[in-house]
């Protein structure tokens, strides 16, 4: 065990590896598939096998490590600024047995990882929403001290973007930034550039093989461009996902065989380009209309008071429901009001959209992980409490 409590059945990291041979360890052993966990912000975490597009394979040892000297590993020193139990950041290992040098950080720090890319000159990283935020909040003159010309990709994914981030941190550090929509389960579904994306912002990409994107209405039905409906991929290998000793929820998760969802609702436009509007647990049905908080977030986000925000569906008598938002402000000394953020919103979408009613909350009370997820289960279930 690393970093954990004392136990009988338990060995410590630093007394396994006191104990260990100092022969090489045997190469030509047939390697086996990691097990991740999913990040278990929708109910508790689900044990994933590898799939495909995160564990190659191969005969041997020897052989999975040839199939890790990927085009990725050889743009050079790839960074670690998320825990490596995720399956994003966990790429770097992968790397790093591909070749390639890796730099790990203790913890994220804005300064302390632009310092971090100047003196090793990191050329791939992997972030999300959340990192961008907080790069981009350091004062010009911070960021101006530090070079990032040795950056070649900056990948995200996690969570949403805000396009507001999102265009920010391209016109800072150019056309370099790449963005992967998937899961634990599947790996990377979709991608998309930065020249994509500027050409269609907010979508999460096209999708990539062996997946395709289908768009259906609740009762399984294929939907057409321009209509939001649930996110399915058709998995052409057949596989789809399987959740470790999960039969029920693995069965849950998929339209037919070999089809699937993450849980999300979007559409397509014309170019087949995804587009993600929330999910459907979070899903508020306020009078009978479907409200997906994931939009009204975006526009929140933009206020110029607000640092953060969720928006969660609370008990209301005569609704059912009721949108909330939680904000997190810029200054808590100086907060902005319920109304002001109210008025701010209904000044840009429709009015139903909008919260009625706002919370202001600290960044802790939030509860952000570290990949940018908030587990709304938990935001919820204080208001609904008998």
């Amino acid at each position: 065990g690393w970093r954990c409590s004392a136990d009988s059945g338990v060995i410590s990291w630093e007394e396994s590896l006191a104990q260990a041979s100092d022969e090489s360890p045997p190469i030509d052993i047939p390697p086996v598939p990691h097990l991740f966990y999913t990040s278990g912000t929708t109910g508790r975490p689900k044990g994933v096998d590898a799939p495909p597009a995160l564990f190659r394979g191969g005969a041997t040892v020897a052989e999975y490590f040839a199939t890790c000297a990927t085009p990725n590993a050889a743009i050079g020193t790839h960074m670690v600024v998320g825990p490596l139990y995720h399956a994003g950041p966990f790429a770097a290992t992968r790397n790093l047995m591909g070749g390639a040098p890796v730099v790990v950080m203790g913890r994220f720090d804005a300064e302390a990882t632009l310092a971090a890319i100047d003196r090793h000159r990191v050329n791939g990283v992997f972030m999300v929403p959340t990192h961008f935020s907080r790069l981009l909040a350091l004062p010009a003159e911070v960021r101006k001290r530090y070079r990032t010309d040795s950056l070649v990709s900056v990948t995200h994914s996690g969570a949403p973007c805000p396009v507001s981030v999102k265009r920010a941190i391209i016109e800072w550090l150019g056309p370099i930034v790449y963005e992967g929509y998937g899961s634990t389960e599947v790996g990377g579904s979709c991608h998309i550039n930065s020249e994509d994306w500027l050409a269609h912002p907010g979508s999460v990409g096209r999708p990539v093989a062996p997946f395709e994107v289908l768009i259906v209405d609740k009762d399984g039905n294929e939907l057409p461009p321009g209509q939001e409906g649930r996110v399915y991929f058709v998995d052409n290998t057949g596989r789809g996902i399987s959740y470790r000793n999960a039969p029920e929820k693995t069965a849950a998760a998929h339209l037919r065989p070999g089809v699937f969802t993450l849980g999300e609702i979007g559409y397509t436009d014309d170019e087949g380009f995804l587009y993600l509007t929330d999910r459907f647990s979070d899903m508020v049905v306020s009078g009978g209309v479907n409200i997906y908080p994931a939009e009204t977030e975006q526009v929140l986000v933009e206020h110029p008071g607000v640092a953060d925000v969720a928006c969660i569906g609370v008990p209301d008598e005569e609704m059912g429901e009721q949108l909330k938002a939680l904000v997190v402000p810029s200054d808590f000394g100086q907060p902005p009001t319920e109304p002001e953020i109210i008025a701010f919103c209904r000044d840009r979408i429709a009015h139903y959209k909008c919260p009625r009613s706002v919370e202001f909350i600290s960044e802790g009370q939030l509860g952000r992980s570290a990949m940018g997820k908030i587990n709304k289960q938990a935001l919820r279930a204080p208001y609904w409490k008998g």
